[in-house]
């Protein structure tokens, strides 16, 4: 099919977009409503693209990540390379699991990269990005910062000067703060992709820090004369007398991760203050205005700190930018999450909930799948949980940096099922796993992702792409879930590789450019129909014989409907159509005819069609 719209024209659509009127209950709502015409995409900045060869991290910049072991032999890792073959270096450093050699690898992602490639994110028909951490840290993922009113100097223009000027400051006074080079950058990333149409949100880390934190290091060094001693949870100091080592508390048990002490009401007032002074920073830069700040906030692991810092943290964050958009990281049942999302606390979330349903419905295996009646019925639980709003403003995703890749999910369907987030998580890591396939998803897996998105791009809710998803990247759960990007300009080793260093057959890795083009046509397809992101919904057939699915969305005029055939043999569906005149395909390998009150279009098995209708 040809693209809906030509690349010249893309960046003024998705800015009008962004500030287009929505329907009049908008005002009952507590949530942004540019929200509502999201689509998101997830960057992962260290695997995106290496736009500055010239900050890529050395071996002593790493000090402090896992693992903690410093390597004998280390370098950047070749962008295109086999994604499970050790490197010389990596061999250097002896006979390790081989997820210790994924985690010490760097392949020097940047802010400069993800500059360079807004124009291709716009042409995509992105038009909102979440980043993943990016303030100063070892890892690779940053999630384990070392402060948060920092870049990280790595993916800046001058790596050593930016750790000269930090040093000199008092992290815990703000009059005190520079900017760095780093910083700046992303204060320039921001201003470029606003003039493209294009929101940025930040990964903000608030439960823990890392052990290279000021913080932490200061209380290592200081233990209780320390003026950051009662920022963490610790359990013992040094004390010769006492017979008493150093330990504390971290996340999950994770000692390189020291979790912030909590009472009650949350983050207690010296990690709390900090939170908001650097808040603060990010959303009015050098007080110049929102305009050039960041546009909201996914909050890691929310579940962890208690409610009353949240509802804080919102006042703050509403009382800066009222339009900013706040999402929860809380992987749990609806029970557990709607809390979070009452209007004092979050806007929306990582609507995991929305991805276990789908792959209940298109993905699992016979002994496993829901059928469409049971697929309606969750799908209305989820829409009817919240306030109104809410679920039009959820990041509806499906792969993410903590699991694994659509289309590899799609391979090995029915190892376990993906609601069961506990068991599938490790369940779905191929380094812990000697059964995951780690092989290229095949055609008749791409055909299901293609499914997947026809739903995602359509239903009430923000479509989130995770990077390279539309390019048929694979992978399993982290650490393969965070390969480097796709790019058609860099050459790329075929995959001959298995976790365990045995071969098997090769697979290409290449840009699928078909799959790419689908996406975008979806994607400018749902921008383009108000309907799309603002429309009411409602079920229009959930026919368990046939395994088809259809839906309608409505808004001031304008009617389209849905169909998915989840059946594998084609089938040809009557949907009851009083009062439409006709219906056009705005997308889909069919054609629609009314006649007698009823509509009726056949569709290939595991496929979809749009309808526009023409209504009386």
């Amino acid at each position: 099919m040809k693209r809906l719209f030509m690349p010249a024209v893309l960046t003024a659509c998705c800015a009008a977009l962004l500030n287009a009127p929505v329907n009049a209950d908008a005002s009952q709502e507590f949530v942004p409503q540019w929200a509502k015409k999201a689509v998101w995409y997830q960057i992962f900045p260290e695997r995106f693209r290496n736009g500055d060869v010239s900050n890529d991290p050395t071996v002593a910049d790493i000090a402090g990540a896992d693992p903690a072991e410093p390597p004998k032999a280390w370098q950047i890792h070749p962008w295109g390379s086999d994604w499970y073959a050790l490197q010389d270096y990596e061999i250097a450093n002896g006979q390790s699991h081989v997820a210790t050699h994924l985690l010490r690898r760097r392949y020097g992602g940047d802010l400069q990269g993800v500059i360079d490639k807004l124009d291709y994110l716009s042409e995509l028909g992105i038009n909102a990005i979440y980043l993943n951490p990016i303030f100063d840290s070892p890892s690779l993922h940053k999630y384990d910062s070392a402060s948060y009113h920092h870049v990280d100097p790595n993916f800046g223009p001058d790596p050593d000067g930016d750790r000269l000027l930090m040093a000199k400051e008092n992290p815990i006074d703000p009059s005190t703060w520079v900017w760095t080079k780093a910083d700046e950058l992303v204060l320039s990333l921001i201003e470029q992709a606003h003039k493209k149409g294009i929101r940025v949100i930040f990964d903000g880390v608030f439960n823990h820090m890392g052990i290279n934190s000021f913080a932490f290091q200061d209380v290592m060094k200081n233990q209780q004369a320390s003026p950051y001693k009662d920022w963490f949870t610790i359990t013992s100091f040094d004390d010769p007398e006492a017979g008493t080592q150093f330990d504390y508390e971290g996340w999950f048990g994770v000692k390189s991760l020291p979790e912030f002490k909590e009472d009650e009401n949350g983050l207690v007032d010296g990690p709390k203050d900090y939170v908001f002074a650097a808040t603060r920073r990010w959303m009015n830069p050098k007080g110049k205005g929102t305009q050039y700040g960041v546009d909201g906030w996914r909050l890691d692991v929310a579940y962890c700190i208690a409610h009353g810092f949240w509802k804080d943290w919102r006042k703050l964050v509403k009382s800066i930018n009222p339009d900013a958009y706040l999402t929860a990281e809380i992987v749990d049942s609806p029970d557990k999450v709607k809390p979070f999302l009452q209007g004092d606390e979050f806007d929306g979330e990582m609507n995991y909930n929305f991805a276990f349903t789908a792959a209940e419905f298109l993905f699992n295996p016979n002994d496993m799948a829901i059928m469409p009646s049971e697929f309606d019925q969750k799908l209305a639980e989820l829409r009817t949980l919240y306030p109104e709003g809410v679920a039009y403003v959820v990041q509806n995703l499906f792969g993410s940096h903590d699991s694994n890749r659509v289309g590899s999910h799609i391979k090995n369907k029915g190892i376990e099922n993906f609601r069961n987030w506990g068991t599938y998580f490790n369940t779905s890591q191929a380094v812990n796993n000697r059964n995951y396939d780690v092989s290229k998803p095949g055609k008749n897996d791409i055909e299901l992702q293609k499914l997947f998105v026809l739903l995602q791009m359509t239903y009430v809710g923000a479509p989130m792409i995770y990077y390279g998803d539309e390019v048929g990247m694979w992978g399993s759960n982290d650490p393969d879930s965070r390969k480097p990007m796709l790019w058609s300009d860099i050459k790329y080793d075929n995959e001959v590789t298995n976790p365990d260093g045995s071969k098997r057959s090769a697979d290409t890795v290449e840009v699928n450019h078909s799959l790419k083009d689908y996406y975008s046509q979806l994607i400018h397809l749902r921008t383009s129909h108000p309907a799309l992101t603002v429309g009411s919904y409602k079920t229009l057939l959930a026919d368990d014989n046939a395994n088809v699915f259809a839906y309608q969305r409505q808004h001031e005029g304008q009617t389209i409907w849905v169909v998915l055939n989840n059946a594998a043999k084609e089938t040809t569906v009557s949907l009851p159509a009083s009062g439409v005149n006709s219906a056009s395909v705005l997308f889909g390998d069919t054609s629609a005819k009314v006649n007698g009150g009823a509509l009726r279009l056949s569709l290939a098995g595991k496929t979809g069609a749009v309808l526009l209708i023409d209504n009386d």
